[in-house]
């Protein structure tokens, strides 16, 4: 069953937001120079001064609404999602899967050109039915009863495209864990996911490094990776003590992710509106706030952990689909060399970009879609 889905928020919650922003104790945080030490507090209170005096939620919210969203109920889960027709008369279905700390919000600027891009300077034949879901327990789908990882995600993107919407055979492209399911796709359920683009790898060949180039890679990852696994390894073990924190902080919220989008994105002169605006950043943050997620969208985190982790499983046979590889130069988890990539994937394109990030669709939209379209209408 498909049901029609409208945002509506009240003034009286959103009110409520304000509020707690407004009397946020700033005497109470140290004045430190920079992002060494996390999201730093002369912009924060800079963007939570702007969030409270011209932000416009409503504004967001009707952007949303001018597409259309819809709910359908997978094992016991309302799952939200866009979904847009394409052009012409055969359009691709193309399955847009976000990650951590992102959103829908990501999508909006490049989800009517890849559906129409016959008005975007672009030829209709490469149109795509794009449906781009709210992960379980992110934003306004619902949370599973206990911590999902990312191949039972995938299995319930699958249903969702196969059985609830009649896709039987479609595409999927995603990053971060929208990547990370687009592999559980192409792993357990090729039959349906017919190929993938990805702009992030998250998964281990279970046989590890190989070669000498293969294993410095490694070496070189793990060691970049240590700054990043504080946030990752609390999530991974105690979401539910982070999220007493967080339930009642919009400016933690604010803090904990806008760190990631600064932190992983492509900066000039380290400034992160050089890269996403005030109102693209608060939107994102909202979706968190309005829909009370950020503790469960945690939980993909220790979901995955109990899955396996980062490591495919050690029967492990190689994705067969053909997949497509976009590779940004700021992406903050660094590609391996080609001949360990080639273990994993079928790889059919390789991008290397010349700018961008983790976050391309808000970035570098352009790329991204030139890069989606090249990829499938190759196939």
């Amino acid at each position: 069953m498909i049901k029609e889905f409208r945002i509506n928020v009240s003034e009286k919650q959103i009110s409520n937001i304000y509020n707690k922003v407004k009397n946020y104790p700033w005497q109470s945080i140290e004045d430190m120079d920079g992002w060494i030490h996390g999201t730093n507090k002369r912009y924060l209170k800079e963007i939570c001064k702007y969030w409270i005096s011209e932000f416009d939620w409503k504004k967001q919210e009707e952007l949303i609404n001018s597409f259309s969203n819809f709910k359908t109920n997978i094992d016991g889960i309302d799952i939200h999602f866009i979904e847009e027709e394409g052009s012409g008369i055969n359009p691709k279905p193309l399955l847009l899967m976000h990650g951590w700390p992102g959103s829908i919000v990501e999508f909006l600027e490049i989800i009517k050109p890849l559906a129409h891009p016959e008005e975007f300077g672009g030829n209709i034949e490469d149109a795509f039915t794009v449906i781009a879901p709210s992960l379980p327990g992110f934003g306004f789908s619902d949370a599973p009863k206990n911590p999902m990882g990312p191949r039972k995600i995938a299995n319930i993107m699958n249903k969702m495209m196969t059985e609830n919407l009649n896709y039987k055979k479609y595409f999927a492209q995603g990053g971060d864990w929208g990547a990370t399911i687009a592999n559980w796709l192409g792993y357990d359920h090729y039959e349906n996911c017919i190929a993938m683009h990805i702009n992030c790898l998250t998964m281990r060949h279970p046989d590890g490094p190989q070669t000498n180039e293969e294993k410095k890679w490694l070496i070189d990852f793990d060691n970049d990776q240590i700054i990043q696994d504080g946030y990752r390894t609390q999530q991974a073990t105690k979401p539910q003590t982070l999220s007493y924190a967080m339930v009642d902080s919009p400016v933690g919220i604010a803090a904990w992710i806008i760190e990631k989008l600064h932190g992983w994105s492509d900066l000039k002169n380290n400034d992160i509106e050089s890269a996403h605006s005030k109102d693209t950043l608060l939107a994102n943050i909202m979706v968190y706030i309005l829909t009370n997620t950020f503790n469960t969208a945690a939980w993909i985190y220790f979901g995955r952990r109990e899955e396996g982790g980062r490591y495919f499983p050690k029967d492990f046979k190689k994705i067969s689909i053909p997949t497509g590889i976009a590779m940004f130069p700021k992406e903050m988890s660094a590609w391996p060399p080609k001949s360990y990539i080639e273990k994993i994937f079928n790889i059919k394109q390789v991008s290397e970009m010349q700018e961008g990030g983790h976050f391309p669709a808000l970035e570098k939209p352009r790329l991204l879609i030139e890069d989606v379209r090249k990829f499938f209408r190759n196939l």
